[in-house]
C-alpha cells in the first residue's frame, strides 16, 4: 500500500497528459462507433428500402447562419472526397482487371439488382461531387456525404455478393469457358509470351467470353494496353 501511495505521490503529474490521451481516444471510439452504425443502417436500408425511409439531412449546428464556417465545410468536402476516391479505387480494381472480372462476373452484370444499385449510387455520388470545396452550401455537403455513404455501402454489398456467388449462376460448360478465358487473359498480358501468342490469346479470350460476360469499355482498353502493342490499332472509318 505504501508503495502505491509513494508512486502516486511521485507521478501525480501524469494525470494531466493521460487525461488528454483518454479523452482523444474516447472521441475516436465514439466517432468510429457512429460511422459503423451509419453503415449498418445504410446496409439495412439498401436491402429493405420499403422499411426505412431515406435519412433526413442532419440539423445544422447553431452559431452561424450557415451552420458551419466555409473553411470547415471545405475540410469536410475534402474528407468525403477521399472516401469517394477510395471506393472508386476499389471499383477500378475490378474494372481494369479482366481476370478479376471473370472471377467475379456479377460485378458488371446489370441484370443483378445489387450491381445496378451500386452503379446508380456511384453515378449519384459522382454527380453531387462539388467542383469547388470552398464554395459548398450546407445542404449540398449533406447530400454529398449521404451519396458517398450510400455508394460505399452499395459497393460493399455488391462485392460481397459477387464473391459469394462467383460463377455459380453459370452452367458447368459456361464455367469451363470462363476458366479457359481467364487462362487466355493471363497469357495475353504475359510479357514473356510472344506477340503472336498474346494476340491469339486475347482474341480467343474474347470469343470464350462472348455471350457470357460483357466487358466494360474501360476493361477492354486496359486489357489492350496491357497487351502492349501485340494487337494493332483498331481500324478507323474508311475514307469516303
Amino acid at each position: 500500500m505504501n508503495e502505491i501511495l509513494s508512486f502516486a505521490g511521485n507521478y501525480w503529474w501524469l494525470v494531466f497528459p493521460l487525461s488528454g490521451v483518454f479523452a482523444v481516444w474516447g472521441r475516436s471510439w465514439s466517432e468510429a462507433g457512429e460511422r459503423r452504425h451509419q453503415r449498418r443502417m445504410e446496409l439495412y436500408r439498401l436491402k429493405n428500402p420499403a422499411v426505412l425511409p431515406a435519412p433526413a439531412a442532419p440539423p445544422e449546428p447553431a452559431g452561424t447562419p450557415s451552420g458551419q464556417a466555409p473553411s470547415g465545410r471545405a475540410r469536410d468536402v475534402l474528407h468525403i472526397g477521399r472516401m469517394h476516391d477510395d471506393v472508386d479505387r476499389r471499383w477500378l480494381s475490378y474494372e481494369l482487371d479482366a481476370a478479376k472480372l471473370i472471377d467475379y462476373p456479377t460485378m458488371t452484370d446489370v441484370r443483378e439488382p445489387l450491381t445496378v444499385a451500386f452503379l446508380r449510387a456511384k453515378r449519384e455520388a459522382d454527380a453531387l461531387r462539388p467542383q469547388d470545396p470552398s464554395d459548398v452550401l450546407p445542404d449540398e455537403l449533406a447530400a454529398y456525404r449521404s451519396a458517398v455513404t450510400s455508394y460505399d455501402v452499395a459497393f460493399q454489398v455488391a462485392e460481397t455478393e459477387a464473391r459469394r456467388v462467383r460463377a455459380s449462376g453459370f452452367t458447368a460448360g459456361e464455367r469451363a469457358r470462363l476458366e479457359t478465358a481467364r487462362k487466355l487473359v493471363t497469357v495475353a498480358v504475359d510479357d514473356a509470351a510472344t506477340a503472336a501468342e498474346r494476340q491469339t490469346a486475347y482474341r480467343r479470350a474474347r470469343r470464350e467470353l462472348d455471350g457470357l460476360i460483357v466487358l466494360p469499355d474501360a476493361t477492354i482498353t486496359s486489357l489492350e494496353k496491357s497487351v502492349a502493342g501485340a494487337i494493332g490499332p483498331r481500324p478507323g472509318p474508311s475514307p469516303s
